[in-house]
């Protein structure tokens, strides 16, 4: 089975595909490299909560659902592990101050209409021209025609606010002065609209104490997202700094690295393998580690642990990746990235071509 490594975590490529359906997007890569990233950072939080040794203790929500163990630890680890400070006065003064066209009431209009039937375009014509040349007839015309029940207090559709009437109609309202009627009926499901506008009320901005609790929810909202992506971003930097910190099983479930590249590292025993190793499986590449090492004047253990430290000091998840693949099925995973490493470092071979003049 494949494995890629992401974040710093090796992970089956069955489980990336198989998250794939929860992470929609333009393009299939892009839906692949979110599945992939939503479970690394899942791992790299349940991993670290499992190093405090929190324990999962599922809350409900308003609807009296519970969380699920994975979603109740990573909660509780951002409750211990994250502490934003709350807003001051001062913070939401500023906000304020610098969204003036923030925070308003809705606009408010008053409006009248007469409905009639969509069949009786003819009659909403008469109607218009009557209204034209009397426009203080209004009421009694609704009172008299309208086939709404507003007709009977003469059309008024009281007080409303953006949304209350049909998109079309609102529309035709909200553009007309105040006072007048409209010179054409409007269309809409219901029918035709004979409209006036009685009344409009322009938005008014709330004062700082109406909103103030709704402004430090949402700056402390925003510090909870910036405090978590900073944690998140740490513990990535952590795994990629280790090269690969942890696997999943092909269940989900955390293991150890398959690959320990920093005990060859720290372990100068294991960095004495080498030598002879390369030897054994590929002679051309031990010769030329050994030139290599010659050159730098540094003893061979030492020059490949300085190689593999330089690797892991800036390598990404692409190469990581690559070495995992070329560790599959050895009989010794570690020394055979270890070559993957020394052959990607030192370069191929140079070949050497005879030139011979023919006689």
């Amino acid at each position: 089975m494949s494995h890629l490594v992401i974040d710093g975590v090796e992970i089956p490529e069955k489980l990336i595909r198989d998250e794939m359906p929860n992470h929609p997007a333009a393009t299939s890569a892009q839906a692949y490299a979110a599945a992939g990233h939503a479970l690394a950072i899942k791992a790299l939080l349940l991993n670290r909560a499992g190093e405090l040794g929190l324990e999962p203790q599922p809350a409900a929500d308003g609807a009296g659902r519970f969380e699920t163990e994975e979603e109740a630890l990573i909660r509780q680890l951002f409750d211990r592990e994250l502490a934003p400070e709350t807003p001051t006065d001062a913070e939401c003064q500023r906000f304020y101050d610098s969204r003036p066209d923030s925070f308003l009431t809705p606009a408010l209009y008053e409006a009248s209409h007469i409905l009639l039937l969509e069949s009786a375009r003819d009659i909403a014509d008469d109607l218009m021209a009557q209204l034209q040349a009397e426009p203080s007839g209004f009421g009694g015309l609704a009172r008299a025609l309208s086939q709404c029940p507003s007709g009977r207090i003469g059309g008024s559709l009281g007080q409303m606010q953006s949304g209350d009437l049909v998109a079309e109609v609102e529309a035709v309202l909200l553009s007309m002065p105040v006072g007048g009627v409209h010179p054409e009926p409007v269309r809409s499901r219901f029918g035709w609209h004979i409209l006036r506008l009685d009344r409009l009320i322009a938005p008014q901005r709330l004062p700082l104490e109406a909103v103030k609790d709704r402004i430090r929810l949402h700056l402390e909202s925003r510090a909870w997202i910036a405090a978590s992506a900073k944690y998140v971003g740490e513990l990535v930097l952590q795994a990629k700094e280790r090269g690969i910190a942890f696997r999943l099983g092909e269940t989900g479930d955390v293991a150890g690295p398959s690959l320990s590249l920093g005990a060859l590292v720290d372990d100068e025993r294991l960095a004495d393998r080498i030598g002879p190793w390369l030897e054994a499986v590929d002679p051309d590449l031990a010769r030329r580690v050994a030139a290599s090492a010659a050159a730098q004047q540094a003893a061979l253990p030492e020059f490949v642990r300085r190689e593999i430290r330089d690797f892991l000091d800036h390598a990404d998840d692409e190469a990581f990746t690559q070495l995992v693949s070329a560790a599959q099925g050895a009989d010794d995973p570690l020394l055979a990235s270890v070559r993957t490493i020394l052959k990607s470092r030192l370069g191929a071979p140079r070949r050497t071509l005879n030139i011979r003049r023919k006689a």
